[in-house]
C-alpha cells in the first residue's frame, strides 16, 4: 500500500467511525434501572419483575445487570412511564392503563372491560398485529413495550355493602383502575385511583367505600378481607388482564443484538412463569379466603352487568374516536373480540362448564 492509498485507508475509516452509532461492545457490561409500579415482594406482580430482572441478569452472564426499584424508590409509582421515556430508568414493570392521561388508545393494551382472556389477548398481541400497534403507540415516548404476564380474570372487588341493584352504585367511592373505572363513573360511582400500598389505609379509614385490587392471592396478603365483607367475582373489567416490562428505546437500541434477544426472550419467558404464578397462587388462596370470618362470595346482578358492558362500548367507542391510531386499534382489537367469543363458546368456556358439570 503506497503512502496515498494508507493516507484514504485512515480517512475512509475516520469516516465510519463518525458514522458508526453509539452502540455497546459485545463485551462491555451494562447495568440497567428497573422502576416498577409495585411494593417489593408484592405478590405475582412485584415478584415476577424481581425474577425477570435476574433472568436478564443471569442469561447475559452478567454483561447486562438489571437492579430493581420499587414503586417509589426511584419514581413513585405512577411515573415509572415518564422514569422510562426520559431514561431515569431504561426499564420499567408497570400495566398500561396507568399513563392512560397520555393516550386513551393505551387502553386496548391492558384491561379493556369484557375484553380478551389471557390466550385470546397473546394470540391478538403476538399473531394478530396487536404487538405492532401497541409499539405504534408508544413510539412518540422512546418507549418500547412487551407484554410482562396477567393475572388472569380478575375479581370484581370488595365492597362495604351488598351491590342489588344499579341504585347500590350511586355515590359509593370505589379504588377501581382503567376503563373499569370510566363504565363505573358513567353510573354515578365516584372512582379514586391510587396506588396498590395504599388500598388497605384507605378502604381502613373510609376514604374509600370499596376496591378492587388483582384476585384472592393478592388481595388475602393486602389483607382486603379485613376491611370489607363482600367479594365480588369475576371482575367485569379486567378478563385477561396485562402487565407490560417497558424498554426506553435508545437504551435498546443501544445493545448488541444478542442481548435485544435476550431481553425480548426474558420477558416472553416472564409473561409465561407470570400467568402460571397468578393462577397456582390464585387456586390456593380461593377457599382460605372465603373461610375468612365475614367474607361473602357474591356476583354482580345481571342488570348491572348489562349496564357496565353499555357503559363500557361507549368508552371504547369514545376512545376510538380520539385519534386515526385509536381507531385502527379499536377496529382490529374488536374485530378479534367477536371471533375470539365466538370460538370460546365451543372451545375453553365449554370445556370449563363440562369439567364443573362432571365433577358436582
Amino acid at each position: 500500500m503506497d503512502r496515498r492509498q494508507a493516507l484514504g485507508a485512515l480517512v475512509t475509516a475516520g469516516v465510519a467511525t463518525l458514522a458508526a452509532p453509539a452502540v455497546v461492545k459485545a463485551q462491555d457490561t451494562i447495568t440497567w434501572k428497573m422502576a416498577m409500579s409495585w411494593p417489593r415482594n408484592s405478590p405475582g406482580v412485584g415478584m415476577n419483575a424481581q425474577r425477570l430482572a435476574e433472568m436478564i441478569t443471569t442469561m447475559s452472564g452478567g454483561r447486562l445487570q438489571v437492579d430493581v426499584y420499587a414503586g417509589g424508590e426511584l419514581v413513585p409509582p405512577f411515573e415509572v412511564f415518564d422514569a422510562v421515556s426520559n431514561g431515569v430508568a431504561q426499564m420499567g414493570h408497570a400495566t398500561p392503563y396507568y399513563w392512560q392521561g397520555k393516550d386513551k388508545a393505551f387502553h386496548f393494551f391492558t384491561g379493556v372491560p369484557f375484553g380478551l382472556s389471557v390466550a385470546e389477548y397473546t394470540g391478538w398481541l403476538y399473531f394478530g398485529g396487536g404487538q405492532d400497534l401497541w409499539q405504534k403507540a408508544y413510539e412518540p415516548f422512546g418507549v418500547l413495550p412487551f407484554y410482562a404476564g396477567s393475572s388472569g380474570p380478575q375479581a370484581g372487588g370488595w365492597f362495604r355493602k351488598e351491590i342489588n341493584s344499579l341504585e347500590d352504585l350511586q355515590g359509593i367511592k370505589m379504588r377501581i383502575a382503567g376503563l373499569g373505572g370510566e363504565a363505573m363513573r358513567k353510573l354515578g360511582v365516584n372512582v379514586v385511583l391510587m396506588p396498590p400500598g395504599e388500598i388497605f389505609a384507605a378502604m381502613k379509614s373510609g376514604t374509600v367505600d370499596a376496591a378492587e385490587w388483582v384476585g384472592p392471592w393478592n388481595d388475602i396478603a393486602f389483607g382486603l378481607y379485613k376491611v370489607a365483607n363482600y367479594y365480588y367475582m369475576p371482575a367485569f373489567h379486567e378478563i385477561g388482564p396485562a402487565l407490560e416490562a417497558t424498554v426506553n428505546k435508545a437504551a435498546y437500541d443501544a445493545l448488541p443484538d444478542d442481548l435485544k434477544e435476550i431481553v425480548k426472550r426474558a420477558v416472553m419467558a416472564s409473561a409465561n412463569e407470570s400467568y402460571a404464578d397468578f393462577t397456582y397462587g390464585n387456586v390456593k388462596s380461593f377457599e382460605p379466603l372465603l373461610a375468612k370470618e365475614g367474607v361473602e362470595l357474591r356476583q354482580f346482578p345481571d342488570d348491572v352487568m348489562k349496564a357496565l358492558y353499555k357503559a363500557s362500548e361507549e368508552t371504547l367507542t369514545e376512545i376510538s374516536e380520539t385519534s386515526p391510531l385509536a381507531k385502527e386499534i379499536f377496529d382490529s382489537f374488536v374485530a378479534y373480540r367477536k371471533e375470539a367469543n365466538s370460538y370460546a363458546k365451543a372451545s375453553e368456556l365449554a370445556a370449563l362448564k363440562m369439567r364443573a358439570k362432571a365433577m358436582e
